[in-house]
């Protein structure tokens, strides 16, 4: 067998946890809208309303009046209410991550999980789609089983950078003052830029997050780097990554063996199914080795769809 079904008790805190994920995410979401706070700053004889962003900028909302004191007591018991809940979450996520850790819930790679935080916390999951053998991690997650390790064996994440909302992402990077690369050292200080694969960032043991960009199509920046900063990265150009920028999506919740909960964006079982047959038969110089794994991969996730364990 190439994959094994979860123990019945592992099943159900999987179930369990990923209601309490979703749930603790969805209101760190909402935490957008209460960063910072309102407060009334008085000069001279006049009093307003302020209002201060994370990062300490300030916005004179307007002086006192009911209107303002409305807005000013309206913020203020919402955002008391969200911290409240946000703090009962934090208490309930992590008795769920250690019941994940007790029951062996998950076992994706912890630096998979670290990275796919710093994106989101980034603000930059939607410009990036996790491809290749990584994906497996969601796909046995949503079906309920275990896939068999030696399928899973790999030491770099291929994230594929989706060149068709380039104008959206210049945006968002430009907001968080930091390049693609910055945002990776969040999850690990050590990552680095490979020596010769500007398209590869490295931790120091040898973990490589790879990115990747369908072929340029016109309009299409290339070359491209990510930011203005010098030491950032360069996605590369990959055959047949327009098939891969064009499939469907398919999201689900990954778990590490330490417990923690991401949730991952990559392409739906199908699609995954359908590159992996054509890694294995029709890419050019691809290693025997490799294609047997493609090969491999892709009958398995076959296999669950058949079996309607996995949906795409």
């Amino acid at each position: 067998m190439n994959f094994l079904p979860l123990p019945d008790n592992t099943a159900r805190q999987a179930i369990d946890a990923a209601s309490v994920f979703d749930e603790y995410s969805r209101v760190a979401r909402q935490a957008k809208g209460f960063e910072g706070g309102m407060y009334w700053k008085r000069q001279g004889d006049y009093e307003y309303l302020v209002r201060t962003a994370a990062n300490n900028r300030q916005t004179r909302i307007g002086p006192r009046s009911p209107e303002t004191e409305a807005a000013y007591a309206s913020f203020t018991e919402r955002k008391a209410a969200w911290q409240a809940r946000h703090q009962a979450l934090r208490a309930a996520l992590n008795e769920a991550e250690r019941l994940n850790k007790a029951l062996k819930v998950g076992r994706a790679p912890a630096l998979l999980v670290g990275v796919l935080h710093a994106l989101a916390d980034a603000g930059l999951t939607r410009h990036f789609t996790v491809v290749g053998t990584h994906a497996l991690y969601a796909y046995e997650m949503a079906a309920g089983v275990r896939i068999v390790q030696g399928a899973l064996a790999t030491q770099d994440i291929d994230l594929l950078w989706d060149a068709r909302r380039r104008v959206q992402f210049l945006t968002d990077i430009d907001r968080l003052h930091t390049s693609v690369l910055g945002v990776l050292q969040r999850a690990d200080a050590s990552f680095e830029r490979k020596e010769g694969q500007n398209e590869t960032a490295v931790n120091q043991q040898g973990f490589e997050v790879d990115f990747l960009r369908r072929m340029a199509e016109e309009g299409d920046p290339h070359p491209f780097r990510f930011s203005d900063d010098e030491g950032d990265l360069w996605p590369v150009q990959a055959e047949r990554a327009a098939f891969l920028t064009s499939a469907p999506r398919f999201e689900h919740m990954v778990v590490s063996a330490t417990g923690r909960m991401a949730h991952m964006h990559t392409i739906a079982p199908e699609a995954f199914v359908a590159f992996k047959r054509w890694m294995a038969e029709s890419a050019k110089h691809r290693e025997p080795a490799k294609r047997r794994r493609d090969e491999r991969q892709a009958d398995i996730v076959q296999s669950l769809l058949d079996r309607g364990m996995l949906l795409g």
